[in-house]
């Protein structure tokens, strides 16, 4: 079947700001309404008439025109053919999202573009599991209780485990991907890195879960360094003496700021203390221990991944399959995700990406 003859032209609109998009997407998928639009693209929700359910739909914005946005997307597609969780099993790789989705495992159905040829490729598309609350929801409308929070926590910390024993850091690329307010001192300085910067992450994820607001909401690079050192304290000399002089100069010329109490950035009123179980380490002290191994300034003193599913507070959850479940047969392959191609070669690798993808799964429906 001529697969032009597969797709629809829907609407999507987007009521905040009055705009209009259209999708061209198999006509499996009807009933789109906007639910969110950034700098990677727009995403809709979608029923799915083969499979009988809800779905998300993300159009990527023009992927092709800019060469960094390009190497992004380009980048993306190699993890989504290389990456697979165990808690996932065989079906579609995942995204990890660490910095707005309340779920850390979001499962990709498939992936696809009405082009069929390299010359009129633009769009890609990609379905996902709809997700019910982002982290803003949960926290403003859910009460969570103590064995809700710890884990979620754990579900996180496997599903990023995961990807570093794939070689992957969430952080990647560019400065602008991880979302400013859960970047490690390490990032808003613009020093080198470890898979470290995630733990920071999910550090701030876990105490916005518990106050109910993100906790270093920096409105750009400065004020972001400002909001964490106004909180956690400026950083220690033994720190700033092991920067290079430009940054540590910086650092030393920022007014000087002593560290809050963790029981004042996260206080016992925040809990449910209805729900605290001293047996299980499940209490406000044992959260706000982990919280402070993960926001620790240095690197080197703060916990990594494996460590943290090692804390008491989480570790009850602990499954060796889910920790430490086989890797994926096809590693993620960083020379393909670095290559260095022009616009045009970038366009093409994206395509036969794509059109691979495709031809593994059931894009289409019988339809």
């Amino acid at each position: 079947m001529n697969n032009h003859k597969r797709f629809h032209t829907l609407p999507v609109y987007d009521q905040r700001f009055h705009t209009n998009y259209s999708f061209t997407v198999p006509k499996r998928y009807s009933n789109l309404k906007f639910i969110n639009g950034g700098s990677q693209g727009v995403v809709a929700s979608a029923d799915d008439s083969v499979d009988k359910r809800r779905v998300a739909i993300k159009k990527m914005h023009q992927p092709f025109v800019i060469p960094l946005s390009a190497k992004r997307a380009y980048r993306e597609f190699v993890l989504l053919s290389s990456v697979k969780h165990p808690n996932v099993g065989n079906l579609f790789p995942v995204f990890i999202y660490l910095s707005n989705k309340i779920k850390t495992i979001i499962q990709t159905f498939s992936v696809f573009t009405p082009q069929d040829s390299k010359d009129t490729f633009q769009d890609v598309y990609l379905v996902m599991e709809l997700m019910d609350h982002n982290l803003h929801e949960v926290t403003q409308h859910l009460a969570l209780d103590h064995m809700k929070i710890s884990f979620f926590i754990y579900q996180i910390l496997c599903a990023v485990h995961h990807l570093h024993r794939e070689g992957i850091i969430h952080r990647r690329m560019t400065g602008y991907v991880v979302t400013r307010y859960y970047r490690a001192p390490e990032v808003v300085l613009g020093l080198p890195y470890s898979e470290k910067v995630d733990v920071w992450s999910i550090g701030c994820i876990f105490a916005e879960l518990i106050n109910r607001r993100v906790l270093f909401p920096g409105r750009d690079k400065v004020d972001q360094w400002n909001k964490i050192v106004k909180v956690m304290g400026t950083p220690s000399e033994e720190y700033i003496s092991q920067l290079i002089e430009p940054i540590a100069n910086y650092v030393r010329a920022v007014p000087y700021f002593s560290a809050i109490p963790i029981e004042e950035i996260i206080p016992d009123s925040n809990f449910l203390q209805c729900t605290e179980r001293a047996d299980m380490h499940l209490t406000a002290n044992d959260a706000r221990r982990l919280i402070s191994k993960m926001l620790a300034f240095d690197p080197n003193e703060r916990y990594s991944v494996a460590e943290a599913l090692q804390d008491p507070y989480v570790k009850r959850w602990f499954r060796e399959d889910e920790v430490n479940g086989p890797l994926s047969s096809t590693r993620f392959n960083w020379d393909a995700a670095e290559t260095d191609c022009s616009l045009a070669e970038l366009n093409s690798l994206i395509f036969d990406e794509v059109k691979r993808i495709e031809s593994t799964h059931d894009v289409f429906g019988g339809l």
